[in-house]
């Protein structure tokens, strides 16, 4: 039986490529901000691009963070976070002040430090490296280069919840993995074959 995927549709996702990409893979995929639909899910994913602030008023506003809690923290559904939507699982973010996130896995939101000879915000092609294993990387082989397109990036408390980095300047946290919640800060979704294999691993892992 095909595993049913459940993309949160809050106002700043760019829901619909990431629609296709799981569609490439076979596996049945909503696009919803109804509780009672996500609930349905075999596994849920929150993409994002755009402010820390709007997205996390966009959840409010649409009664999702308690329903939400519920799937993931009490219920351990799977979630996949992507980008904006990783970045939501931290405890603050100090984009445009200080706004409070999710606080599913420790830790800050900061804008990355501007550095000569390096652009912000950093946007192109990288490799990561894998620090901790996670099922997002189970099916990468030696591929390992994705396509970021961020300004701010996330600072863990505890570096077991890094399963990846990035090399820009310094090391960026590229993953995020804590239980049954996984988050990666770049796009799946434009990252051609590496990135469908990671959505595999991580569709594979449910």
């Amino acid at each position: 039986m095909k595993k049913n995927i459940a993309i949160i549709d809050y106002g700043v996702g760019n829901t619909h490529s990431v629609k296709e990409a799981i569609e490439l893979l076979d596996f049945d995929v909503i696009i919803s901000d109804k509780p009672e639909k996500l609930n349905k899910a075999d596994a849920l994913i929150l993409p994002g691009v755009g402010a820390f602030e709007a997205a996390m008023n966009n959840l409010r506003e649409r009664d999702l963070i308690a329903a939400l809690n519920k799937m993931v923290l009490e219920k351990r559904k799977p979630l996949l976070g992507i980008c904006l939507g990783m970045q939501l699982f931290a405890d603050d973010s100090e984009e445009n002040g200080l706004h409070k996130g999710l606080g599913w896995i420790s830790g800050k939101v900061k804008r990355i430090q501007d550095e000569p000879k390096l652009r912000v915000p950093h946007v192109g092609w990288n490799d990561i490296d894998v620090i901790n294993q996670s099922p997002l990387f189970d099916r990468l082989q030696n591929k390992r280069n994705f396509y970021f397109d961020h300004s701010y990036h996330f600072v863990c408390k505890d570096e077991k919840t890094v399963a990846a980095k990035v090399n820009y300047g310094k090391g960026l946290v590229a993953a995020v993995k804590k239980n049954n919640i996984h988050g990666v800060q770049f796009h799946p979704e434009k990252s051609q074959i590496t990135g469908l294999r990671l959505l595999k691993g991580f569709l594979n892992s449910i």
